[in-house]
């Protein structure tokens, strides 16, 4: 028998960094279990060309790299979530939608490293600092025995890995 595949989807505002640094990587480093997805609250009309580089010579893949809004995933025809965790405070102070199948959410705040003015120097070191909290976060995530856990307890495991104390 196959294992379950998770769908997991990250949320930030504008789903240019965060939310796309997070989708690429789980993808990747999720080996099939997870089918990761990102999407904005109010998305910009693409990815930031430094996050994509960021992930490109971190050996990821970015060619199916697209902002989009959360209400990409809120019709009869998008995926049910199993999990939603949100990037920034932005997204989680938002009035949160009733998502379809009930998905486990966490907020695991990160900085938007989108912000960062300066140097494309500064620019990019704060997208890898973000993308190293967040393959941490990841990591942590990942281990997680999801089958074994009841709600209540999977509900506290994912929302202490986004805990500064946690990985940023």
């Amino acid at each position: 028998m196959s294992e379950r595949i998770y769908n997991v989807l990250f949320l930030s505002t504008r789903n240019a960094a965060r939310s796309i640094l997070a989708e690429a990587m789980l993808n990747k480093e999720g080996r099939g279990r997870f089918r990761a997805f990102s999407a904005g609250i109010q998305p910009k009309s693409e990815p930031h060309p430094l996050a994509l580089q960021v992930l490109l010579e971190s050996d990821y893949p970015t060619e199916k790299l697209r902002s989009k809004s959360r209400d990409a995933f809120l019709g009869p025809d998008a995926p049910v979530m199993d999990f939603i965790f949100t990037l920034c405070d932005e997204a989680g102070g938002e009035v949160r939608p009733d998502w379809p199948g009930q998905p486990v959410t966490a907020e695991w705040t990160i900085e938007d490293p989108a912000s960062v003015e300066g140097s494309t120097i500064d620019q990019k070191t704060a997208l890898v600092t973000t993308q190293r909290y967040l393959k941490n976060r990841i990591g942590a995530f990942i281990a997680l025995p999801i089958s074994e856990l009841d709600a209540v307890a999977l509900s506290s495991r994912v929302e202490a890995i986004g805990q500064p104390s946690n990985g940023g």
